[in-house]
C-alpha cells in the first residue's frame, strides 16, 4: 500500500521534512484556502505540487475538493458549480494527480464533541458524546423540531447534561461542534448554522441522494476521460446530525451510489473510523463488497460506547478488525496487479492520531499531530509488513 500523510499546506505545524521523518513517501492535501466552489487554477495546483516535490515526495492524494452547498441542495447555481468541479479535475489530472476524496455531508463535516478526551495512559484522544450533542441541539442551539429527532432517554440525559454545564463548557463545546474542525468545508456560528439547517427544510434522504447522483452523472465521465478517480468519504458519525440526512454511512448506501452511476471512477475513500462508529456496519465485509472502487483508505479505529457515543482509539486496538482490513486491501492490490489495473497501489493514511507526549503541550491541528500519528503509521506498517510476508 501506498502510504501517505494529511498534509495542511504550508501553514502546518507538521512538516512536510517530518513526512518523510515518518517514512511516508505521498502527500495527502488540498488547496484549502480555495473552498467556495471556484476552479483550482493550474498555476495554483503546480505550485502547491511544487513544495511537495522539493522534498521528494508526492502528490497522491486531492483531499478534498469542497461540493459547494448550491449542488447538495439543488439550486439553480448548482450547474456553475458543477462545471467548476469539472474543471478542477480536469487541472489535477493534468500535473499528474488522479486521486480525489470527497464528501456530501450537509451543514456540517466531521464532527466531534471532544478534542482532549483523557485516555487511560495519559494520552488525549478524539471523542463525540451523543448526549453532548443533543444537550447542544436541544437546548444551546434549541433548533426547531429538535426534540422529535430524540428518543425520551437521550432527551432526558441531555436536559441533566446541561444543568451541569458552565458558560465555559458551552462556548468549547459550540466552537468544537459548529466552528468547523481541519478540512472542513464550513464554519458557523449559531446563527449561521441555524440559517443553514433551514436550507434544507423538507430534505429527506431521497432528495439529497438524488442531488448526489446528478453531481455523479456531470463529474463522473470527466474524471473517467482523463484517468481520474474519484471516492466519497462516508458520513463522520454514519448518522443524522441537526436533523438532516446523511446517505453515505453503510453498505446500502454505497450501492445506490454505485449502481447509479457503475463507472469505476465513482468509487469511495474507506474510513475504517467514520464507518466502525457503526455497530451494524461490517468493515471487512464491506471492503470486500467494495474493494474494486476503493481508491483510497483511511485506517483508524474507534471504540464505540452507549447511545451511538464513540472515541477514537488505538489504531489496532478497537472494534475494527484492523488486521483483517487490511489483509482485504493487500488482496484486492494483488487482484488489480494480477489483471493489469495501473492504481493497483492502493494509497493510505492513518488517519488522526492520539495527543502523545509533548505533542499535549503544542499547537495542533486536531487528530492531526505528529506523534500519534507517526505511531499509528508504525502500528500499520508492521501488520501490512507482516500479512505481506505470511502470503509469500
Amino acid at each position: 500500500m501506498l502510504q501517505s500523510w494529511r498534509w495542511y499546506g504550508p501553514d502546518d505545524p507538521v512538516l512536510l521534512d517530518h513526512v518523510r521523518q515518518a517514512g511516508a513517501t505521498g502527500v495527502v492535501t488540498a488547496l484549502h484556502d480555495i473552498y467556495d466552489g471556484q476552479v483550482w487554477t493550474a498555476q495554483a495546483i503546480s505550485k502547491r505540487k511544487c513544495l511537495i516535490e522539493e522534498r521528494e515526495l508526492t502528490w497522491s492524494v486531492v483531499e478534498s475538493i469542497p461540493v459547494h452547498r448550491a449542488i447538495k441542495l439543488g439550486t439553480a447555481d448548482a450547474s456553475h458549480y458543477i462545471d467548476c468541479y469539472a474543471e478542477t479535475i480536469r487541472n489535477l489530472a493534468a500535473a499528474g494527480i488522479h486521486t480525489i476524496c470527497y464528501n456530501f455531508m450537509p451543514v456540517v463535516d466531521w464532527t466531534r464533541t471532544d478534542l482532549r478526551f483523557a485516555l487511560p495512559n495519559g494520552g488525549l484522544a478524539l471523542r463525540f458524546d451523543a448526549i453532548d450533542f443533543a444537550a447542544y441541539d436541544l437546548h444551546v442551539l434549541g433548533r426547531d423540531d429538535a426534540h422529535g429527532d430524540y428518543d425520551e432517554d437521550i432527551a432526558s440525559k441531555a436536559r441533566l447534561r446541561v444543568e451541569q454545564w458552565s458558560d465555559d463548557t458551552v462556548d468549547v463545546l459550540e466552537r468544537t461542534i459548529i466552528a468547523g474542525l481541519p478540512g472542513s468545508e464550513f464554519s458557523h456560528d449559531r446563527d449561521g448554522i441555524r440559517d443553514r439547517i433551514a436550507d434544507y427544510a423538507g430534505f429527506d434522504a431521497d432528495r439529497l441522494r438524488g442531488n448526489l447522483i446528478a453531481f455523479l452523472e456531470a463529474v463522473v465521465p470527466v474524471a473517467e476521460s482523463v484517468g481520474a478517480r474519484l471516492g466519497i468519504h462516508p458520513d463522520d458519525p454514519p448518522f443524522s446530525l441537526f436533523g438532516l440526512p446523511r446517505i453515505v454511512s453503510c453498505a446500502d448506501d454505497f450501492r445506490a451510489i454505485f449502481s447509479a452511476v457503475p463507472s469505476l471512477a465513482n468509487g469511495m475513500t474507506f474510513c475504517s473510523g467514520s464507518l466502525g462508529a457503526r455497530g451494524d456496519n461490517d468493515l471487512t465485509a464491506m471492503a470486500r463488497a467494495f474493494a474494486d472502487r476503493i481508491h483510497f483508505a483511511h485506517l483508524r479505529n474507534v471504540r464505540r460506547q452507549e447511545n451511538g457515543s464513540f472515541f477514537e482509539s488505538d489504531h489496532l486496538d478497537g472494534d475494527v478488525d484492523m488486521v483483517a482490513l487490511v489483509a482485504v486491501l493487500l488482496e484486492e492490490e494483488r487482484r488489480r496487479k494480477a489483471v493489469g489495473r495501473m492504481d493497483w497501489n492502493i494509497p493510505m493514511r492513518p488517519d488522526h492520531g492520539h495527543l502523545l507526549l509533548d505533542d499535549i503541550h503544542k499547537t495542533t491541528n486536531p487528530g492531526y499531530s505528529a506523534i500519534g500519528r507517526l505511531k499509528g503509521l508504525a502500528e500499520l506498517r508492521g501488520v501490512i509488513r507482516a500479512l505481506e510476508a505470511q502470503h509469500g
